[in-house]
């Protein structure tokens, strides 16, 4: 009877480490991977702003600490990034919602479902959009509200605004408090030169020739908006605001149409 009892404990102590570690890996990077470094979200050279200026905005947790930002396109679902959903576990993931201050406040919800776009490539960032339909459905106010979706694609120079928690400068402090930078849409064209091809369809460009302004690691999933109409969601770049490469961003209203089969909006 004692070598059951051995044996029945071994075997529950190997399956409970076996499922540690699948947890563990996989958990999903905040830094790249890939030979060009993609931005995983930045606000640098933005101030300070309270959640009822950006309504939509939200935080994507992993167990609880803040992974990207997100934003409300209905009561039930959401946009983000399809490399903030890449290998992650969704009962590991949480929306936060209704809060300027990264980690508190608000109203936390559970996720449902989420879904990234099949032609998603980790290498060339290409189609690099995910949507998530939470358990529940959010209730609006003041400081949640949706956002609308762009079906045109905004012309170079475009004044748009970038929001999120990500860190203040390259390999900088994340802020507490909710950020939001102003900056230009950059013509398709000029961007693939900066960075030597590699712009798609499926992407625009915004920032400043200076650099200066720009999405920094934490903001990956995070809306690019004009006024409440979100163009772009953030995706890849090198370093933060560095002159001469602007950031890249997810194109909305080229991907409008997936956004809809999946989710209906």
């Amino acid at each position: 009877m004692m070598k059951v009892l051995l044996l029945i404990s071994f075997i529950i102590t190997a399956v409970v480490l076996c499922l540690l570690v699948a947890l563990c890996s996989a958990a999903p990077s905040t830094r790249s991977h890939l030979p060009r470094p993609r931005l995983d979200g930045r606000i640098v050279g933005g101030e300070a702003v309270d959640i009822s200026q950006y309504p939509w905005q939200l935080s994507l947790q992993w167990l609880g600490s803040h992974l990207c930002g997100s934003s409300i396109i209905i009561s039930t679902w959401v946009l983000t990034a399809a490399h903030c959903l890449e290998d992650s576990i969704l009962y590991v993931l949480s929306i936060r919602a209704g809060t300027s201050t990264q980690g508190s406040g608000g109203t936390v919800c559970d996720i449902a479902e989420a879904y990234y776009h099949r032609s998603y490539d980790t290498d060339t960032m290409d189609y690099d959009i995910g949507v998530i339909q939470i358990d529940g459905s959010f209730s609006f106010d003041s400081d949640v509200q949706a956002v609308t979706l762009g079906t045109t694609e905004p012309s170079a120079g475009t004044a748009v605004t970038i929001t999120g928690w990500g860190d203040l400068s390259s390999g900088g402090s994340s802020p507490t408090q909710l950020q939001a930078v102003t900056t230009s849409i950059v013509a398709r064209a000029s961007c693939n030169i900066a960075y030597g091809g590699g712009m798609t369809q499926r992407m625009i460009c915004a920032g400043e020739d200076e650099g200066g302004k720009d999405s920094c690691q934490g903001d990956s999933g995070g809306p690019l908006v004009e006024g409440s109409t979100q163009y772009g969601i953030v995706s890849w770049g090198r370093g933060c605001a560095q002159p001469g490469y602007p950031g890249v961003y997810a194109n909305v209203a080229n991907l409008r149409t997936w956004v809809s089969e999946v989710t209906g909006v």
